[in-house]
């Protein structure tokens, strides 16, 4: 009968050039290690994506399967499907790589077991891991107690590191530089995919040549036009630009599974009064809320005012979600420090070291003057006295009603 491997080691090739300094990863590291010795825990298991790239500078691609980063006190080591081949033991700057191979069934249960200690507490992400796999966990440690560290982990990563808010200037600098290849590509009769791809390559191109030793994955850009304005998170479609549509750019760079964005609202050729009565309020909106971003302000209070403007100008009921969140390790399909986001039921203070957006947003339903959603996005740096705002792109009437 064939026997084949469960799990395996392929130091496969020299390791790369980490996006950020062996010291800030430690650093990352010994945070963990105090607070599992404050809390007891003995081992920890992350399955998520953007966990695993914050502690190990390796971000996966699932595909249906499993991924994860074992941490101890004395251990560090990953667990990657061999379909990966030696890519996450190249990036894995600190510490060992472990493959489980197809050949059996539920073989990364079966590496964790060689890495975790049955007994104590194990901690993992309940916000990632699905109760299936917590009941395959529990089979395969069944003296252990399982722990949450998704929260206490989201609270280490809101507080950025100098290393860290370098890579997101340079995001946000490059998602300007996206804005403007699409603002130049915008044109009637021009369709949003043609127009989005002008965005996606211009930034690309320029991650390349800021990082020229760094993976280039997941960089993309939502233009849309018209009604598909009406989402934040609408795909690019094949509708043509019209004379008079309203716009809205997204692009979002990823530089290492960081994430930046840049949002504006854009009119083809003109726009009609209460459009620009709407985008106004919009951009009122928005200027007060990069007044509000500084240390001490808590989320939950600049949520409150910034509805106050929004209510007196009776379009309230318009607004689609909150007014901002945090940056980091994040993207479309993973990620979110949702402890650091400008909504009202989030009472967090910011610190320096935070990175946070504000980001308001009116949706007007087809068939009312002035249809259509209206965005602006801008991301700011929380110093010691004050926010930085490291968006550049400009916004409002003045600047973006684009002509032919």
């Amino acid at each position: 009968m064939l026997t084949m491997p469960q799990t395996l080691q392929l130091p496969n090739g020299e390791k790369v050039r980490p996006t950020f300094s062996k010291a800030e990863l430690q650093s990352r590291l010994d945070k963990l290690r105090r607070y599992m010795a404050e809390n007891d825990v003995q081992a920890v298991l992350f399955t998520s994506y953007h966990n695993i790239n914050y502690y190990s500078d390796f971000v996966y691609c699932r595909f249906g399967r499993d991924y994860g980063l074992v941490v101890t006190q004395d251990s560090y080591t990953s667990i990657s499907a061999n379909i990966d081949g030696g890519q996450p033991y190249r990036r894995n700057q600190l510490g060992d790589n472990v493959i489980y191979t197809d050949w059996q069934k539920d073989n990364f249960f079966y590496a964790v077991k060689q890495l975790i200690k049955d007994g104590g507490k194990v901690g993992v992400e309940h916000d990632h891991m699905p109760l299936q796999n917590l009941h395959k966990m529990q089979a395969a440690l069944p003296a252990a107690t399982f722990v949450d560290i998704g929260v206490p982990t989201m609270q280490m990563r809101m507080i950025k590191s100098t290393e860290e808010i370098a890579v997101i200037k340079q995001g946000a600098r490059v998602a300007d530089v996206g804005g403007a290849a699409i603002r130049d590509a915008i044109a009637v009769g021009v369709p949003e995919y043609e127009i989005a791809l002008a965005g996606t390559q211009a930034m690309v191109r320029e991650i390349a040549g800021t990082f020229p030793h760094g993976e280039l994955m997941d960089t993309w850009v939502w233009f849309q036009s018209g009604i598909n304005t009406d989402g934040a998170h609408n795909p690019v479609t094949t509708r043509k630009v019209e004379a008079g549509d309203i716009l809205s750019l997204n692009t979002f760079p990823m530089i290492a599974g960081y994430y930046t964005a840049l949002e504006r609202t854009l009119f083809a050729e003109h726009a009609s009064d209460r459009h620009l009565e709407l985008w106004e309020i919009n951009c009122k909106v928005h200027r007060r809320g990069l007044e509000l971003i500084k240390p001490g302000a808590r989320c939950s209070d600049i949520a409150a005012e910034l509805n106050e403007i929004f209510a007196q100008h009776d379009v309230l009921q318009y607004r689609t979600f909150g007014y901002g969140h945090s940056f980091g390790t994040l993207s479309h399909y993973y990620g979110r420090e949702a402890g650091l986001e400008l909504r009202e039921d989030v009472h967090t203070v910011l610190e320096p070291g935070m990175v946070v957006s504000i980001e308001p947003m009116l949706m007007i339903p087809e068939g009312r003057a002035g249809a259509g959603g209206y965005r602006e996005h801008d991301i700011l740096v929380v110093g010691d006295n004050s926010a930085e705002n490291i968006t550049r792109f400009p916004f409002g009437p003045e600047h973006n009603i684009i002509k032919g």
